[in-house]
């Protein structure tokens, strides 16, 4: 389509919006930037409500229930997550309700006045709540730390201490997204690609809602009978036949045989494990992800799961032979599990005589290349965008400040703008309270807290630019191990603290950002979108740490293996995370101190920074290799830089159904497929988390089990493969 062409689709598609619209500019006063152009409308209502009673009770509804549903099912073997998608598309329908039901006559309290009911419920509306809902979808980092202390450190702290913990770790980032948002929201280059998919779903949702096309299937039908479908199946995964979720067939042949069981168990390999359980796809997005991007992590998995991990373990690389083939646990050198108890002090701190005497930390050879391919994922990220993106990013940063205002942020104009001490005043709300919080509780020093949100604020702005750019965030959380690691080695807590008031205040800023670009493209008044973030937040810590709470004090044998379901699978990794960089510290581990022996890993930022110099290098001399251009090497190491806490299988199938729908389906039957494809997963992914809560609530909570049987083994070995699970020599001494 040429762009006459896209410049006619884009006048149609804001000729049949149903707004009614006051603001507009002439076809030629558009967005410079086409996919901006041809999925945002360059006219505007201001009249349009959004400021109503219906968007801030669905919007603080659904922020405490998905609040609830994430954090809930986080802590489960098997993750489940609700989305934008989710929450979009049943909302709307409780918004046109409540527009039929609520009474339209004025109130008057203290000179305001409004109504319960001011018309009919607008995309604007619709919009505030899902943005409510997006920038709380993710659990709070910090609820890690508060469960660490709790389990595996004994130094449980009182519930306010917990609560201060995750609110300030949220909301500074909410702070520092007021002073950078000048420079990545208001330019037009600055484009923040995944708005724009989420722009687009909900404009398709108020276009034309009341008509379909001539023997289609309603979208709002296909989304309920997906859904349905799902909530009835996943009973049979969830309570009464769980082993279709790891079907380890090729390991039938020979449970015994210790090498085919590693290499084809669900706890191993996961080589040929089919999985009927559709949370087994979930670290994939498989629907979703693009199939260029599923092409790179397939290259990537196959290279570090199934070549250099299988070459690592059985040429007993690091005496790895003495451990399972991939775990996220920690061991000594005989491979009993690492008793952290035995290094510590009275006061919690790692005592460097004890340490000697009791021994090195060991981990698996799998285990310690994921850090090796988390440092490559870095590298690669930074030199890949320097490399591809870097005069353009240089030159749209030069912009930022000069470069004329586009339509969008004219027609902005109309609505008043934050004023700089609001988002000031939050700051130094946040940062006393951080100060309390570390101090008080002894999280870690005052100068630590200075120091992590000074790297939060010096990779913001740059770390930004990239993902406004590219969609590609590189991650800071390596660079805060490290340092405090080297600052403050033996202290586990205060390293895992550092690190999220480094790096996920600096992730979370960002987050803020993205939605106020989401605003900015929907014409959101800016002043409604900083309450309804700020207020959704609040909430939302709140409801996470009450729900971990519960948990963690209800659920006997919460965080191991007997605690099944809720085995605390990125939580575990966490406590190994913290025993490694905190507790031990990175130079007895990657450096030279105390015969550090993991040392080699560190070359993995070496290789990141290459890889991508080498190929864009190739690229550029064989220019008609069309293959090179796709080949997208911060996908394909960081991907796979999350085995664990995810398994190989899940990778495996997801992927194979990415083929399906990404590519096949895509391909070949695109009006299905952009009709039908996300709702699709939306669908999946809604029955999947309703008939989880109904099994957990109806069943589990009441300590009562289906009946044992071969689908359903009383001893939890799901896949009938133990000994995917055991050392070389088929030992189970860990």
């Amino acid at each position: 389509m040429d762009r006459h062409g896209k410049q006619e689709y884009a006048s149609e598609k804001r000729h049949n919006d149903p707004e009614s619209q006051q603001l507009h500019f002439e076809e030629e006063d558009d967005s410079p930037i086409e996919e901006v152009r041809v999925t945002i409308s360059n006219q505007d209502d201001p009249t349009m409500a959004c400021n109503t009673f219906r968007m801030w009770f669905l919007g603080l509804v659904w922020t405490g229930i998905i609040s609830f549903v994430n954090q809930f099912f986080y802590l489960r073997q098997t993750q489940i997550g609700i989305g934008y998608s989710v929450v979009a598309l049943l909302s709307l329908p409780m918004g046109h309700f409540m527009a039929r039901v609520l009474p339209t006559r004025q109130f008057n309290i203290f000179g305001w006045t409004f109504s319960l009911n001011p018309g009919p419920f607008s995309i604007k509306e619709h919009v505030l709540i899902g943005t409510m809902v997006a920038c709380n979808s993710g659990t709070p980092y910090a609820v890690d730390i508060i469960i660490l202390q709790k389990i595996w450190y004994n130094s449980e702290k009182p519930f306010v201490a917990g609560l201060f913990l995750v609110l300030t770790t949220q909301i500074t980032g909410f702070a520092i997204a007021g002073v950078i948002r000048r420079f990545l929201i208001r330019p037009a280059h600055m484009i923040w690609p995944s708005t724009l998919v989420v722009a687009s779903l909900f404009r398709s949702l108020h276009a034309q809602q009341h008509e379909e096309d001539q023997g289609r299937m309603s979208r709002g039908k296909y989304f309920m009978i997906v859904a349905g479908g799902m909530f009835l199946y996943y009973w049979i995964p969830g309570l009464m036949f769980p082993t279709i979720g790891t079907l380890a067939w090729i390991c039938w042949i020979n449970p015994k045989n210790v090498v085919l069981a590693q290499l084809t168990g669900a706890r191993g390999l996961g080589i040929g494990v089919i999985s009927l359980d559709w949370a087994a796809y979930t670290p994939i997005a498989p629907l979703v992800t693009p199939w260029f991007a599923q092409v790179n992590i397939l290259v990537g998995f196959v290279v570090v799961a199934w070549i250099v991990g299988p070459w690592a373990y059985y040429t007993n690389l690091w005496g790895s032979k003495t451990f399972p083939i991939v775990t996220a646990e920690l061991f000594q050198a005989n491979g009993s599990m690492y008793d952290k108890s035995q290094i510590m002090d009275k006061d919690g701190l790692m005592d460097e005589n004890l340490y000697v005497a009791y021994g090195p930390l060991r981990m698996t050879a799998f285990f310690a290349m994921a850090y090796g391919v988390g440092f490559a994922g870095l590298t690669a990220t930074l030199m890949h965008v320097f490399l591809y993106n870097g005069r353009e990013i240089l030159d749209r940063w030069r912009s930022a400040n000069t470069e004329d205002d586009d339509i969008h942020s004219r027609l902005m104009r109309f609505y008043p703008e934050v004023p700089d001490w609001w988002y000031g005043l939050l700051f130094a709300v946040a940062l006393t309270l951080s100060f309390i919080t570390c101090c008080v509780w002894d999280y870690m020093p005052w100068w630590a807290l200075i120091l992590a949100l000074g790297l939060a604020l010096f990779f913001v702005l740059p770390v930004g630019i990239v993902q406004a750019v590219t969609n590609q965030q590189p991650g800071i959380n390596i660079i805060t191990e490290y340092v405090i690691g080297y600052l403050l080695p033996g202290h586990a807590i205060a390293n895992v603290t550092f690190k999220t008031y480094g790096y996920i205040v600096n992730a979370q800023a960002l987050l803020f950002v993205q939605d106020l670009k989401l605003g900015h493209y929907m014409k959101i008044p800016p002043q409604i979108m900083f309450m309804a973030q700020l207020v959704s937040s609040v909430i939302s810590c709140v409801v996470n740490l009450g729900t971990a709470t519960w948990l963690i004090n209800t659920r006997p044998g919460i965080c191991t293996d007997e605690g099944y379901p809720f085995t605390c699978r990125s939580t575990r990794t966490l406590y190994s995370t913290s025993v490694i960089w905190g507790a031990i510290g990175p130079a007895r581990m990657f450096g030279n101190k105390d015969g550090a022996l993991y040392t080699s890993v560190q070359w993995g930022f070496l290789v990141g920074a290459l890889l991508p110099l080498i190929f864009w290098g190739l690229s550029k001399k064989f220019t008609n290799v069309t293959w090179l251009k796709y080949v997208h090497w911060p996908v394909l190491l960081a991907a796979t830089s999350n085995m664990p806490p995810a398994l190989p299988f899940m990778y495996t199938n997801g992927l194979f159904v990415g083929f399906i729908f990404s590519f096949v389906l895509r391909r070949y039957r695109y009006k299905w497929w952009s009709r039908y494809n996300y709702l699709t997963s939306a669908g999946l992914d809604t029955g999947l988390v309703l008939s989880g809560l109904v099994i957990f609530f109806a069943v589990q909570s009441q300590n009562a089990n289906f009946p044992f049987w071969w689908g359903n083994p009383e001893d939890g070995d799901l896949d009938h493969c133990a000994l995917a699970g055991a050392n070389y020599n088929g030992e189970f001494i860990f």
